[in-house]
C-alpha cells in the first residue's frame, strides 16, 4: 500500500500493524503547510446552532466548569484558560469532511467524526484518557502535549469532566500547525494551549459490548418466532401457591432455548446500528425537488454524491444507509458498493441500475440523503 505523509511515511498497513491500538506516534508535518478549514468566527457560529453538539470548558482557581451548547455567549478572547469543543464539524463543512476522508484507510464502521477544539492561552480539558483511538492534528497555534501509558486511571470525584487523579506523563511534545499525534485507547494525555490555538481530533466509534448486546436483543424482537402458548396439562396441585414450579421453569427454558440467530442477523443489526445517524443529525431535503423523470435524466448527466451526513455501509448482499437496510441484487451490487465506498456515483452508471434502485436513489434525493453532483 502507498506510504502516506499523513502517517509519517508509513503505509496504512504498517501503521495498523505497529501502532494502532498499541502505542503513540508523533508525526511532524503530517499535513504540510496546513491551514484551518474553518475560521475562529465560523467555528463560533457553529457552536451557536442547536443541531451542533458543543461544550464550553472553563478552568480557573483549580475549578472546572462545563456548559453544553448551543453556546449563546462565549468568554472574552483575551481571557485565558477556556476551551470550546465542537463535535461533528465534518457534517457541516465540506472542507472538514474532505479532511476526514483522508482517514478512510480505517473502515467507515469505525470512523466517527472530526471535533475542533479552540482554546485561549493555557486552555485545555485536563489530564484524561479516551476509550477510543484518536488523531490530534494541530490546525492553528501551538499546543503542548504530555502523555503517558499509566495504569492508574482513577478519576477526581465530583468533577464535570473525567480528569485523572494521578497523572504521570512520560513524554512531552509541542505541536505546530500540520503536526499530528496519534494516541491509542486509554493512553493518558493532557493538552495545554500555548497562546490561542485550534486542534482537530479525528475520533473513532467504540460501542461497548453491553450497548451492542442490548441493541441486538431489541433488534431481534422483530424476527423471533416462538409459536404456541404456555400450557401445563400435567399440572399437579400445590401446597406452595406462590412458588414458581420447576416444571414451569423447565418448560419455558426449553422454549427460549429454541431462539437462534445467524451471522446474517448480526450483520444486518450491525449495519443498521452503525449507519444510524446521531440524534443531532437532521437532513435538509431540496427546496424544490425534481420529478422522477427529470431527476433520472439529470443524475445520468451529472452523477450523484452522498450527503456529508449520510452513513452508508454494506456487507455481502445487504446494503445499509442511515439506519435502514435492504438486499441488493447481483446486477445492482457493483454500482451501490461503488456509491458506498466512493460516496459518489458517475452519471454513466445511473442508467445501468434497476428500476427499484433508481426509485430508492430518487427517494434518498428527496429526503436529502444524497445530492446531484
Amino acid at each position: 500500500m502507498k506510504k502516506l505523509t499523513l502517517l509519517g511515511g508509513l503505509s496504512p498497513r504498517q501503521f495498523l500493524k505497529d501502532y494502532w491500538h498499541k502505542k503513540p506516534l508523533l508525526i511532524r508535518q503530517a499535513v504540510p503547510n496546513f491551514k484551518p478549514v474553518l475560521s475562529r468566527g465560523q467555528l463560533f457560529d457553529l457552536a451557536q446552532r442547536d443541531d451542533v453538539e458543543s461544550r464550553l470548558i472553563r478552568h480557573f482557581d483549580k475549578q472546572w466548569q462545563m456548559q453544553h451548547g448551543p453556546q449563546t455567549e462565549l468568554p472574552p478572547l483575551d481571557k485565558n484558560g477556556w476551551t470550546l469543543l465542537v463535535q461533528g464539524v465534518n457534517l457541516h463543512d465540506a472542507k472538514a469532511d474532505a479532511l476526514m476522508q483522508h482517514f478512510r484507510f480505517i473502515p467507515d464502521s469505525r470512523l466517527d467524526d472530526l471535533m475542533i477544539s479552540y482554546a485561549t492561552d493555557t486552555g485545555g480539558v485536563g489530564p484524561h484518557f479516551d476509550s477510543y483511538d484518536v488523531f490530534l492534528l494541530q490546525a492553528h497555534g501551538r499546543r503542548r502535549w504530555r502523555i503517558g501509558p499509566q495504569k492508574d486511571l482513577s478519576l477526581i470525584e465530583g468533577m464535570p469532566l473525567k480528569i485523572l487523579k494521578n497523572f504521570q506523563p512520560e513524554q512531552e511534545f509541542v505541536l505546530e500547525p500540520g503536526d499530528m499525534l496519534y494516541l491509542p485507547p486509554l493512553y493518558a494525555h493532557d493538552g495545554i494551549a500555548v497562546g490561542e490555538c485550534m486542534t482537530y481530533s479525528i475520533g473513532f466509534r467504540t460501542p461497548s459490548y453491553q450497548e451492542l448486546g442490548e441493541g441486538f436483543l431489541q433488534f431481534m424482537t422483530e424476527s423471533i418466532e416462538l409459536p404456541g402458548r404456555y400450557a401445563d396439562p400435567d399440572l399437579e396441585a400445590t401446597s406452595h401457591p406462590a412458588e414458581i414450579s420447576r416444571a414451569m421453569l423447565s418448560r419455558v427454558a426449553a422454549e427460549l432455548e429454541k431462539i437462534r440467530f445467524r451471522e446474517e442477523d448480526i450483520a444486518i443489526f450491525l449495519g443498521e446500528y452503525l449507519s444510524e445517524p446521531k440524534p443531532t443529525v437532521f437532513f435538509i431535503p431540496p427546496a424544490r425537488p425534481m420529478k422522477m423523470e427529470r431527476f433520472t435524466q439529470t443524475a445520468a448527466k451529472r452523477g450523484i454524491v452522498l450527503s456529508r451526513k449520510t452513513r452508508m455501509l454494506y456487507r455481502g448482499k445487504h446494503l445499509f444507509i442511515n439506519g435502514e437496510s435492504f438486499m441488493v441484487g447481483r446486477a445492482d451490487k457493483a454500482a451501490l458498493i461503488a456509491l458506498a465506498n466512493d460516496r459518489r456515483l458517475p452519471g454513466a452508471d445511473i442508467p445501468q441500475v434497476s428500476p427499484d434502485v433508481l426509485e430508492a436513489l430518487f427517494t434518498w434525493y428527496r429526503d436529502g440523503w444524497l445530492e446531484l453532483a
